[in-house]
């Protein structure tokens, strides 16, 4: 049976206005502990979070994320997520370096859009037409969105990861946001799921910015 290993750290990223909803995330703050591949898609899938990091580097922010079925070379709300935890000017990942920064309540990070894992980012005409969205059956990982107010750049968004992992519908998703902001071309100010906030804007070097709240639900959990 596989164990959770000791120095657990459990998040909501991208929480909304009122500290609530956001995506769980697990931080194994010291990735030695589960130092083999396959041990560490194993704790991902136990802990069920859509995903799971384990830290490699806490000083130099190197981080490797997973899934419950998969690892990913870069992801958003886990990085927007790990910066906050370790408070680190960057975050190094698979895809590449991943800029960080604190401003208030919100935890930034940059990075290029063609880090972010493919989605079909599909809009609707109302935010009405995708809050009525049943969960689409796996196959496609779907990114449904319309324009509560396109001249203020605030969107409504839900996701549907479609990986037959458990995951059926994703509460926040910062990889997503980036694509959305890239292919807009400008700031938007998301509102996913039930209440998730995702903050986005285009920033020099061909970089996009992604933006929240970071809450920590639980610290230091052992072994279970």
């Amino acid at each position: 049976m596989t164990q959770l290993p000791d120095g657990l750290d459990v998040l909501r990223v991208f929480c909304g206005p009122d500290g609530r909803h956001g995506n769980e995330l697990g931080v194994v703050r010291d990735g030695a502990r589960v130092p083999v591949r396959d041990e560490r898609q194993a704790v991902a899938a136990k802990l069920g979070f859509s995903e799971t990091v384990f830290v490699d580097d806490p000083e130099r922010g190197v981080i490797d994320i997973y899934t419950p079925t998969l690892r990913l070379p870069f992801a958003g709300h886990p990085c927007v997520g790990t910066s906050w935890l370790l408070d680190v000017p960057e975050l190094v990942t698979p895809a590449g370096v991943v800029e960080a920064r604190q401003d208030g309540e919100f935890s930034w990070i940059a990075a290029r859009a063609e880090w972010a894992p493919p989605r079909t980012l599909r809009e609707y005409g109302t935010p009405a037409e995708v809050n009525a969205l049943a969960v689409p059956p796996p196959g496609e990982w779907i990114y449904a969105w319309a324009w509560e107010d396109e001249a203020a750049g605030r969107v409504r968004a839900r996701a549907f990861p479609g990986r037959d992992d458990g995951i059926r519908e994703d509460e926040a998703t910062g990889a997503a946001a980036l694509l959305l902001c890239a292919e807009q071309g400008r700031a938007l100010n998301i509102t996913q799921g039930r209440g998730s906030q995702i903050l986005t804007a285009p920033a020099p070097g061909g970089l996009i910015e992604v933006g929240g709240r970071v809450r920590r639900l639980a610290g230091g959990l052992g072994r279970r």
